[in-house]
């Protein structure tokens, strides 16, 4: 098993900064492909970025590309999600995750994680 935990939410005004932290405990963290999740109140869960398991490759939604980097530093076991440039709309609890079974074209579902922390709340005020 894999125990995360995020930090580094907050309160953060428009076009500002934050950087999310996730440290994971437990099984050997090369072992999981990372993913970054949202959830905004009444909303699903959504997809934001993904990470592979040697850092070598990134994805992102459409609406965070050029603004939110994902990284892993696997001698620290913790993966990050920096965000620039925050608007109102990527208000949301953030949930960081990990799957072994994490593969192209199933990186952007909820399902294809095994593992989740408990949620760090970003709220961006204008």
């Amino acid at each position: 098993q894999v125990q995360l935990v995020e930090s580094g939410g907050g309160l953060v005004q428009v076009w500002g900064s934050l950087r999310l932290s996730c440290a994971a405990s437990g099984r050997t963290f090369t072992s999981y492909g990372m993913g970054w999740f949202r959830q905004a109140p009444g909303k699903e869960r959504e997809f934001v970025a993904a990470i592979t398991r040697s850092g070598g490759s990134t994805y992102y939604v459409d609406s965070v590309k050029g603004r939110f980097t994902i990284s892993r530093d696997n001698a620290k076991n913790t993966v990050y999600l920096q965000m620039n440039s925050v608007m109102p709309e990527d208000t949301a609890v953030y949930y960081c995750a990990a799957g072994e079974r994490v593969v192209a074209g199933t990186r952007t579902l909820t399902s294809s994680y095994d593992y989740w922390g408990q949620g760090a709340q970003v709220t961006v005020s204008s």
